[in-house]
């Protein structure tokens, strides 16, 4: 069954969409469950706010893809430039897509509701994988040690953000009504 699920790269990546789904909701949780550990911090939400909340696309989106290359790229004859250029294209869409469709309907609405946030994430992730598939089948790629620069540039930003968040909506927890980390 499982070798089914990953014989291609295209099976891979619509697979990804209800397992980073799964992965990313699950995500939510584990800064409490673990008591509030500050290394955990790093890459799962400490906080309610938008920011802390693109965490649970970015690093399992970028691990999603880095793991299949790593794993079955030269068994599918993956071409490194178009596929990391994909990967890119994933993450960097489903990072932005939650902030953007988030502040859209919650300032057209003027209230936060928590079943579309929900809903939010799973689009994000859904556009994410299909744009990030349709750049690799479709673009000429791009140098995967840029995409790998820029991949820790997106992950130390995340993690520089929760310990030193700048005091701007994006970072507040409107919740608990602080920035960052605790």
């Amino acid at each position: 069954m499982i070798r089914n699920i990953i014989s291609s790269p295209k099976k891979w990546t619509l697979w990804g969409i209800p397992a980073l789904f799964a992965i990313g909701s699950g995500l939510h949780f584990v800064y409490d469950l673990l008591g509030k550990n500050a290394l955990v911090g790093a890459i799962v939400p400490v906080n309610e706010s938008i920011w802390e909340h693109v965490k649970l696309a970015t690093l399992p989106v970028i691990l999603w893809w880095t793991l299949y290359y790593l794993f079955s790229g030269r068994k599918h004859g993956l071409d490194s430039r178009r596929w990391f250029a994909g990967a890119l294209a994933a993450a960097v869409v489903s990072s932005l897509s939650i902030p953007t469709m988030y502040y859209l309907y919650s300032g057209a609405l003027g209230q936060e509701i928590m079943w579309v946030d929900i809903l939010i994430y799973l689009i994000a992730v859904t556009e994410g994988q299909l744009i990030g598939l349709h750049v690799y089948y479709r673009s000429n790629g791009i140098s995967p040690g840029l995409v790998l620069a820029i991949f820790a540039v997106m992950i130390g930003a995340l993690i520089l953000f929760t310990y030193k968040p700048p005091h701007i909506p994006l970072f507040y927890d409107e919740t608990g009504r602080f920035y960052g980390i605790k």
